[in-house]
């Protein structure tokens, strides 16, 4: 199952991570970063910008494999990605990091992994009954999703926060996928101020699905970043708008 992307969106706001820290930490990982292309990286040299996202995962057996999309904007308004590969089908089974500069020596990468060709794209640890529910619409990552549910609405905010009906599905989750939606509110947004939404995506044990959208800001009096949490991309982004209003 995989999650392709047509066209990266990038958020202009600052990031916890710059676009340089966020390559150097890419090649210090990665086990291949010296077979890199030197033209590929003096490239984003000048990038003004980067996004990542998951691209598509596959666990089976106790081996897993994830691969993520990188994509820097440059000065010049073009695009640099490359994609990383994570695993631990090495001998010791520890979790190695390789990048690479374009889909097609990632998929020869993919390919030589020792995973099980017969396997589906992602298996979940979850009742059998999923095996008859729709596709689901997200990459997810069985990875203390109940608990990750809980901590979002603990730390929401706002006084129309999702409420104990959706604490009990929560609770339910058997995996989660965490997205950022790019685009700013609307409005000017005064100099100093930063937004960000976030999708939470979870598949419950029944094969159900449910989102909550996380608004995170620092359009509060003191600066300080806060959290809100809404059952809806609309209901998030109104809100954002509404904090943009009042601190512009």
């Amino acid at each position: 199952m995989s999650v392709p992307y047509e066209t990266a969106a990038y958020e202009s706001a600052e990031s916890p991570e710059s676009p340089e820290e966020h390559l150097e930490r890419l090649l210090g990982r990665a086990l291949n970063s010296f077979e890199l292309p030197d033209e590929a990286i003096r490239q984003l040299d000048c990038a003004l910008a980067h996004d990542s996202s998951l691209h598509s995962a596959h666990h089976s057996a106790g081996l897993h494999r994830e691969t993520y999309r990188h994509t820097w904007l440059l000065a010049d308004g073009s695009a640099v990605t490359l994609w990383e590969l994570v695993h631990n089908t090495a001998p010791g089974g520890g979790t190695q990091h390789e990048l690479y500069v374009d889909a097609e020596e990632l998929a020869t990468a993919t390919a030589r992994l020792a995973l099980p060709p017969e396997a589906p794209d992602f298996e979940l640890p979850v009742p059998a009954q999923l095996s008859a529910a729709p596709e689901p619409r997200h990459v997810y990552a069985p990875d203390g999703s109940a608990d990750h549910g809980r901590r979002l609405l603990r730390r929401a905010e706002n006084q129309d926060r999702p409420g104990a009906g959706t604490a009990a599905l929560l609770a339910t989750a058997a995996a989660h996928q965490i997205t950022q939606a790019f685009g700013r509110p609307g409005r000017a947004v005064r100099a100093g101020l930063s937004f960000a939404l976030y999708e939470h995506a979870f598949l419950l044990a029944d094969g159900r699905e449910i989102s909550l959208w996380e608004v995170e800001h620092t359009a509060t009096p003191d600066g300080r970043h806060m959290c809100e949490v809404y059952t809806s991309q609309d209901a998030a982004r109104d809100a954002m708008e509404r904090r943009a209003a009042r601190q512009g």
